[in-house]
């Protein structure tokens, strides 16, 4: 091979390298990523549009569970909620069997639109009874939210158990109008 011909094939050799790793660097690599970026901000996309069709189809559950939830909720007045909640814990004891020990209320003002009723709520009894207890809250028709619930013994063999509920009521103010 002739030197000129070898200068020639050398020069498009690195030519063709610094081009090869312009191309790779500068424009595959990027394009890659924006690919990517681009199908899973697609995929989050296509997420959203099924939950939102989920929810339109659960729409008319969703409303009747809020007016339910709204038309149950405790009054504004502190005094008439309290008293609510705990005529309804009592009812919800003396059908189970359980013994309550200690109601502990406390109001949180979160809102002007809302507030709610944090309750510490320690009762006795044998696993059958708090297990209804715990039901028959669950199940109430006061709007209610169950945070923590404690189950411990008192007995080796497990017939006396405490359960520790914290619960949260809520207190809507005037009800919306459309």
């Amino acid at each position: 091979m002739k030197i000129k011909n070898r200068q020639d094939f050398l020069v498009a050799l690195t030519i063709g390298v610094v081009a090869l790793y312009v191309a790779v660097n500068f424009i595959a690599t990027p394009l890659a990523g924006w690919w990517s970026s681009r199908q899973a901000q697609l995929k989050e996309l296509r997420l959203k549009v099924a939950d939102g069709n989920a929810l339109l189809k659960r729409e008319a559950a969703i409303r009747d569970n809020w007016d339910t939830k709204r038309a149950n909720a405790l009054p504004m007045n502190t005094s008439l909620a309290e008293q609510q909640l705990l005529k309804s814990f009592d009812g919800w004891a003396g059908d189970s069997g359980a013994q309550i020990t200690s109601i502990m209320p406390q109001w949180k003002n979160d809102s002007t639109n809302y507030m709610t009723l944090g309750c510490r709520v320690e009762a006795a009894g044998s696993l059958g009874t708090l297990s209804r207890f715990l039901y028959d809250v669950e199940r109430g028709p006061v709007a209610l939210r169950l945070d923590t619930v404690e189950l411990t013994t008192h007995d080796s063999t497990g017939q006396q158990l405490t359960l520790g509920l914290e619960v949260n009521g809520l207190a809507l103010a005037a009800k919306e109008k459309k």
